[in-house]
Protein backbone atom coordinates (compact mmCIF):
# COMPACT_ATOMS: atom_id res chain seq x y z
CA UNK A 1 0.00 0.00 0.00
CA UNK A 2 1.28 3.53 -1.02
CA UNK A 3 0.84 6.80 0.86
CA UNK A 4 -0.86 9.37 -0.15
CA UNK A 5 0.90 12.42 -1.96
CA UNK A 6 1.61 14.88 0.23
CA UNK A 7 0.48 18.40 -1.26
CA UNK A 8 3.38 21.06 -1.43
CA UNK A 9 1.25 24.23 -1.25
CA UNK A 10 -1.17 25.05 1.08
CA UNK A 11 -5.37 25.29 0.46
CA UNK A 12 -5.59 29.26 0.99
CA UNK A 13 -8.43 30.11 3.51
CA UNK A 14 -11.64 31.66 2.44
CA UNK A 15 -10.07 35.06 4.20
CA UNK A 16 -7.23 34.52 1.02
CA UNK A 17 -9.46 33.99 -1.64
CA UNK A 18 -11.39 36.86 -0.58
CA UNK A 19 -8.47 39.26 -0.75
CA UNK A 20 -7.67 37.30 -4.07
CA UNK A 21 -10.82 38.75 -5.54
CA UNK A 22 -11.10 41.89 -3.88
CA UNK A 23 -7.14 42.84 -5.33
CA UNK A 24 -8.52 41.91 -8.55
CA UNK A 25 -12.15 43.62 -8.10
CA UNK A 26 -10.58 47.17 -6.26
CA UNK A 27 -7.68 49.27 -7.02
CA UNK A 28 -5.34 49.49 -4.03
CA UNK A 29 -6.63 52.49 -2.62
CA UNK A 30 -10.36 51.46 -2.33
CA UNK A 31 -8.74 48.27 -0.93
CA UNK A 32 -7.18 50.80 1.48
CA UNK A 33 -10.26 52.79 2.59
CA UNK A 34 -12.05 49.42 3.03
CA UNK A 35 -9.58 48.18 5.44
CA UNK A 36 -9.22 51.54 7.48
CA UNK A 37 -13.00 51.40 7.68
CA UNK A 38 -12.91 48.02 9.24
CA UNK A 39 -10.18 48.68 11.30
CA UNK A 40 -12.22 51.96 12.64
CA UNK A 41 -15.46 49.90 12.94
CA UNK A 42 -12.91 47.19 15.50
CA UNK A 43 -11.43 49.67 17.32
CA UNK A 44 -15.25 50.99 18.13
CA UNK A 45 -16.51 47.93 19.23
CA UNK A 46 -13.32 47.71 21.60
CA UNK A 47 -14.08 50.97 22.95
CA UNK A 48 -18.06 50.12 23.60
CA UNK A 49 -16.93 46.95 25.45
CA UNK A 50 -14.62 49.35 27.05
CA UNK A 51 -17.16 51.77 28.13
CA UNK A 52 -19.50 48.89 29.36
CA UNK A 53 -17.07 47.23 31.47
CA UNK A 54 -16.06 51.00 33.15
CA UNK A 55 -19.55 51.76 33.38
CA UNK A 56 -20.20 48.42 35.60
CA UNK A 57 -17.38 48.57 38.09
CA UNK A 58 -18.44 52.09 39.04
CA UNK A 59 -22.05 51.07 39.29
CA UNK A 60 -20.65 48.61 41.71
CA UNK A 61 -18.55 51.03 43.37
CA UNK A 62 -21.56 53.52 43.69
CA UNK A 63 -24.34 51.15 45.11
CA UNK A 64 -24.27 50.95 48.63
CA UNK A 65 -24.51 47.86 50.64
Amino acid sequence: MQAAPVRATAIPSFTDALRAVESILMSGGQRTARRNAWTSVLEDRRRAKDRVEAQRVLESVATPR
